[in-house]
């Protein structure tokens, strides 16, 4: 009898390497066909205008410029990154499915949690450079007016930037089995529920819901819907205590807290979107 084959080294790492080169290729393709996208721009401009808009709005004010203009440019920068979030996420699989181009790349060697995986992958660098890019802006027009563009923003910024992926992986999960407009509907709701998560939390408990079943279901609800809120705290309540970005903010132990918690749940969406989209016909 002869002696079994000896296992090849490095095998295994080099398969690991092909599938990493399959998931870079398809997230850097999927970046390139977003910035080919001029919706981007205009949203992006958009952002930029409100920004300029503030420096008008800080004129008005009394010795308050520079409040305004961080107040205005960080919620532009989340209100513009959410509806691009919710725009690329829901149409990432169906623009593929419409084009047919889906077709040609599956049946290859590539996996479909590997598609799905470079498609979420190359919309978070997407977000990220646009979130960068829109950052740097509200920068210059914050150092313009004197004030200082620090660690408190840069922080805000983050956490503006994980809810954003967070998004894009529920909308990936509800464009894995559904239409593109049913996935926006049902994104959408679920965002405008996750940022009211505190209060829909509070009017479950109050005392004339609590212990009913109304109660107990609004309860669940919010124990099941991602804290979009958790990402977007300036200006709320945490503890007990107002934080703002202009006072009293959240440290990095929080940020690192709640992007762990992103991190999470978004690896629990696009696992759940992975297994639907595995079993979806594409013919």
């Amino acid at each position: 009898m002869s002696a079994p084959a000896p296992a090849r080294e490095g095998a295994a790492p080099h398969g690991l390497a092909r599938i990493l080169s399959r998931v870079w290729a398809i997230a850097l393709n999927t970046f390139r066909e977003a910035v080919r996208n001029r919706v981007l721009y205009v949203l992006a401009l958009f952002a930029v205008g409100l920004m300029a808009f503030s420096l008008v709005l800080g004129e008005l004010s009394m010795h308050e410029e520079e409040r305004v203009i961080e107040d205005l440019g960080l919620a532009g920068i989340s209100l513009v990154g959410v509806i691009i979030a919710l725009f690329l996420g829901v149409n990432l699989l169906s623009k593929e499915l419409d084009r047919k181009t889906v077709y040609f790349v599956i049946p290859k060697p590539l996996q479909r949690w590997e598609f799905l995986l470079g498609k979420y992958l190359g919309q978070a660098f997407t977000l990220g450079v646009l979130v960068g890019l829109m950052s740097a802006i509200l920068a210059i027009f914050v150092t313009a007016k004197g004030g200082t563009h620090g660690v408190t923003m840069v922080r805000a910024e983050l956490l503006v930037l994980g809810e954003l992926w967070l998004l894009t992986a529920v909308a990936m999960l509800f464009s894995s089995f559904s239409s593109p407009y049913l996935s926006a509907m049902l994104t959408g709701a679920l965002w405008i529920i996750g940022r009211s998560r505190g209060e829909l939390l509070a009017f479950a408990t109050g005392k004339k819901l609590d212990g009913t079943p109304l109660g107990t279901l609004l309860e669940g609800i919010s124990a099941v819907v991602p804290d979009f809120g958790a990402f977007y705290v300036s200006g709320s309540q945490l503890g007990g205590q107002v934080v703002s970005v202009h006072e009293t903010f959240v440290g990095w132990g929080y940020v690192a807290e709640v992007s762990l918690y992103g991190l999470l749940y978004a690896a629990v969406c696009l696992g759940v979107a992975m297994a639907l989209f595995s079993r979806r016909d594409l013919v």
